[in-house]
């Protein structure tokens, strides 16, 4: 008889060995104990839904290899048939494939872009927290004043002076969606500057970025993750604005507000399809993130 203690099973973690049986027992245990802690139907079904998302726009082309700029002179503004399951544009492209292009332009945006956003919003928060008093000051007065800015109106400007490629405009809605960020990360870090055990680190010569990296980044990395995730969602929402009133990826290349905008274009035409695709995946990629974050933020404020 084995007389060995283990902790008591949670309702979380069963259920994810229960998913996964043999997975579950592979992971580090760091890893295990974070699905187990945050586990929630909510999430899982985002990050189903994200995966899909993925899967169709860096996958699909591995099965449907219809090229996007193929122009089919016959079927112009055909309705979605076994040939054209989503159809053809007005010059006669394959929507499908083009949809699959603009995914691309659309996830690598939302995804970099969110991590650009991240980034400055945590250095930012983190050397306004853990540096002079003055520099706090001055650093949170510059911040109100970029918060009082209309992002929308920004990023029209920035957009409308600078090339329009994927890079550039990762760049831009990534550097106008950090402020926010980085007033939760100060906010957080100066509440845990001062617990017991950074006060201890300082006395035994831990430098300023250690503390930041070692003790308060930890603490701030479900937050930060719930955030990220929202983040995600209003980049790309952001760069569907952007490619619907013409500022986002320029033609030919695709994005799914880009598709959007050319099938508003022909609206009256009642080509119902050039609008109700693009549509429906900038809908579900908003909602797989948001999903993701909302499960996260439930588990973790504890109502679950």
């Amino acid at each position: 008889m084995s007389s060995q203690v283990t902790a008591p099973e949670t309702r979380s973690s069963a259920a994810v060995r229960g998913l996964w049986p043999r997975l579950g027992e592979r992971l580090p245990a760091g890893l295990r104990d974070a699905l187990a802690r945050y586990h929630h139907p909510m999430t899982w079904t985002g990050i189903a839904l994200f995966a899909g998302m993925l899967a169709f726009s860096f996958l699909g082309p591995l099965v449907y290899t219809a090229n996007p700029f193929t122009i089919h002179a016959m079927h112009i503004l055909s309705p979605p048939s076994l040939a054209f399951p989503f159809g053809t544009d007005n010059l006669g492209r394959d929507m499908l494939a083009r949809a699959m292009a603009g995914g691309r332009s659309s996830l690598t945006v939302g995804v970099l872009g969110s991590l650009v956003a991240m980034l400055t919003g945590i250095a930012y928060g983190m050397l306004s927290a853990l540096g002079p008093s003055w520099l706090d000051k001055a650093l949170m007065r510059l911040l109100d004043a970029l918060l009082a800015l209309p992002t929308l109106v920004l990023m029209i400007f920035f957009a409308a002076i600078i090339p329009l490629d994927v890079v550039s405009l990762t760049l831009l809605l990534g550097l106008v969606s950090w402020p926010g960020l980085a007033r939760i990360v100060r906010n957080e870090a100066l509440a845990y500057r001062e617990r017991d055990y950074v006060q201890a680190a300082r006395q035994f010569g831990a430098g300023t970025f250690y503390i930041a990296r070692v003790h308060l980044l930890r603490a701030m990395l479900p937050i930060l993750i719930v955030n990220t995730t929202f983040m995600v969602a209003d980049v790309i929402l952001g760069l569907a604005g952007l490619s619907f009133l013409g500022l986002g990826i320029q033609p030919p290349r695709a994005s799914w507000g880009g598709l959007l905008n050319e099938g508003v274009q022909q609206v009256f035409l009642n080509d119902w399809w050039l609008i109700l695709f693009p549509g429906l995946l900038i809908f579900g990629a908003i909602l797989a993130m948001n999903f993701i974050g909302q499960g996260l933020l439930t588990r973790l404020e504890g109502r679950a």
